[in-house]
Order: C-alpha cells, then sequence, then structure tokens
C-alpha cells in the first residue's frame, strides 16, 4: 500500500482508506466480530485512513456514536497506526426512538460534540476532524471558526468538510485551511467534476470519494433489492427502485465487460476509475467483512487503458434516479 499527500497541510494517507459506516447501519444486520476482524485486518494490509461519524449507527442497532465506539474498542492501543476521521453537524434529536435528524452544527455544539467522539474513540486527539454537513441556521464560517479552535487545542489536527458546494468549500478555507473534501464520487455520480473537484484542485485540497463503488452496485452483485434486509438503505434509494434498476444494470453490463479483459472483478475496475481520477483522490469504499477488503485493496494495481476509461465516461450520463 503506498501512500500519499491529502491536501497540503502535512497529512500523509494511505491511497485508499476504509469506509466505516457500514459496519453499525444502512447496509443490513451489524457483525461486530467480523467488522473488529475487518478493522484489524485493514491494519495488516497497510490501510491507515479509517473513516467514521458521530451519528454512524443512528439507524442500526447500535445507536448514536455506535461507529466511534466499535473503532475505539477494537484499536485500543494502535493508536500510532491509523489516520482517525471522524464527523459532526448531524444530531440525533430523538434518542432511544426512531431516528431522526437535523443538521446542528454551532459553535457550542461542535465543542462538546468532539468532546464525546474523543470519549468514544478512546483518543486524544482526531486526525482529521469534518463537518458533516452545513447547518442552514450556523454560517459555514462560525462552524469552521469552533473547529479551528479545536485544532489550536491539540484535540483535532486537520479540517475536513462533507459534501458541500464550491462556494461553501472556499469560505470555509478561508476560515482555515481545508485539508480534505469528502464527497459522493464514483462512476455514476460525477456531480462534483463541475465546480467542487476543480475549486478543491485550485485551492490544493485532498478529495475523499465516499462510495465509490455505488453503494455496491458497481460491483454486479447487486440484480435486486429482494432478499436485503429491512433497513437496508438501498430499498429505498432511487437508483435501485424498480423502474431504474434495469437501465441501471446496463452501466454494471459494460463494467463487467472491461473486468473480463483485465481478469478482475468489477468492483475492482469501478475501483480504480477512481483511482485514475488524480493521486489528490483517496477514496473509501467501504465494507464490514475482510473478504471485500482485500478485494478492494487488489484494486490498487490494476490500471486501466485509455480505450478502458473511454467505455466507462461514455456510460456517465446513463444513470437512472436520484442518488437519494
Amino acid at each position: 500500500m503506498h501512500t500519499t499527500k491529502l491536501g497540503q497541510q502535512g497529512l500523509t494517507v494511505s491511497a485508499q482508506g476504509l469506509g466505516c459506516m457500514g459496519m453499525s447501519q444502512s447496509y443490513g444486520p451489524a457483525d461486530d466480530t467480523e467488522s473488529k476482524a475487518t478493522l484489524n485486518r485493514a491494519l495488516e494490509l497497510g490501510i491507515t485512513l479509517l473513516d467514521t461519524a458521530d451519528v454512524y449507527g443512528t439507524t442500526g442497532t447500535g445507536g448514536f456514536g455506535a461507529n466511534e465506539t466499535l473503532l475505539g474498542d477494537t484499536l485500543a492501543g494502535r493508536r500510532d497506526e491509523y489516520v482517525l476521521a471522524t464527523k459532526c453537524g448531524i444530531q440525533d434529536i430523538l434518542p432511544g426512538g426512531p431516528a431522526r435528524f437535523q443538521l446542528g452544527a454551532s459553535p457550542d455544539y461542535i465543542r462538546s460534540a468532539c468532546e464525546a467522539s474523543l470519549q468514544r474513540l478512546q483518543t486524544d486527539h482526531i486526525d482529521l476532524y469534518y463537518l458533516h454537513r452545513v447547518d442552514p441556521q450556523t454560517p459555514i464560517e462560525d462552524s469552521i471558526g469552533a473547529m479551528a479552535e479545536l485544532v489550536d487545542a491539540g484535540k483535532v489536527r486537520y479540517l475536513g468538510v462533507s459534501e458541500v458546494t464550491a462556494a461553501q468549500l472556499e469560505a470555509a478555507h478561508l476560515v482555515h485551511p481545508i485539508t480534505a473534501v469528502q464527497s459522493e464520487y464514483s462512476l455514476w455520480t460525477r456531480g462534483i467534476e463541475d465546480e467542487v473537484l476543480p475549486t478543491a484542485r485550485r485551492l490544493g485540497i485532498g478529495v475523499v470519494p465516499f462510495s465509490p463503488l455505488g453503494r455496491g452496485f458497481l460491483t454486479g452483485s447487486v440484480t435486486s433489492t429482494d432478499g436485503m434486509a429491512d433497513n437496508d438503505t438501498r430499498r429505498r434509494n432511487p437508483r435501485f427502485a424498480p423502474d431504474a434498476l434495469p437501465a441501471n444494470l446496463r452501466i454494471v453490463d459494460t463494467v463487467r465487460a472491461i473486468a473480463g479483459d483485465r481478469g478482475v472483478l468489477p468492483g475492482q475496475v469501478a475501483l480504480a476509475w477512481v483511482h485514475s481520477r488524480g493521486e489528490d483522490i483517496v477514496p473509501i469504499p467501504g465494507t464490514k467483512r475482510r473478504t471485500y477488503l482485500e478485494q478492494n485493496v487488489a484494486a490498487l494495481p490494476v490500471e486501466l487503458t485509455p480505450d478502458d476509461l473511454a467505455r466507462l465516461d461514455a456510460i456517465a450520463d446513463q444513470t437512472v434516479g436520484r442518488r437519494y
């Protein structure tokens, strides 16, 4: 596993990270035993960037903070082996009950959220602290200002923002240097290419794509939502709906054909495409299983030809359905 610079403030991470959300919510029942084994295996494979958030777990059985607690318990004593990324800015306003979210990123809340995350993660500092979503009630300058105070206090090393517009990214960067912007980015979700990606590159900000495998769709393993757990969010995702899925499967046909030519898996082609977009891009495919983790890591040496890339670019505008 080679490493790369994320942003221009000095943060070095593995070329591919691990998204941990699915260990605690959104993709069926949790399996803490396998998830813990997957986390440890990730470190063995050289993955150093582990991505979580305080809200991960709210739609699962563990509740708010469950994913951070999982990481803290699993990796106690190994803190110097990984770069820890977590987030604040989405609140559960009905703890213990049905999931009810609201955006909240006031300075006071950010300070309290950071303290709670540090406790769950069993650490005295967060390497990369993201504003998970912009709070419409709080100017982004105020939210980033509070996060900058956490940097000054030594509780956070670097700052990031997630799912922002280009203008919001600019505004945040003026308050404190932003190291990374996290957004959904994959073969079938390329919206950041219009404004966010060029802005990030102009400002020297790294890009961390989540869902680079299209919520598993681009692996070719999903042909229907039948059989998915009731709490699997893909059941309610427009791109997986019966009126969209058949059309979207044609995208996978192209991915699968290229994979066959290369002698690799479709998901590895999808990840190789994301990696081909530039050294400043560090995807964080998520999984709670060692098998899929190892498959994702094996995508790193896959090199797509100009013809492969042209074929994949040709399907970029064929996606049917909104991403949420």
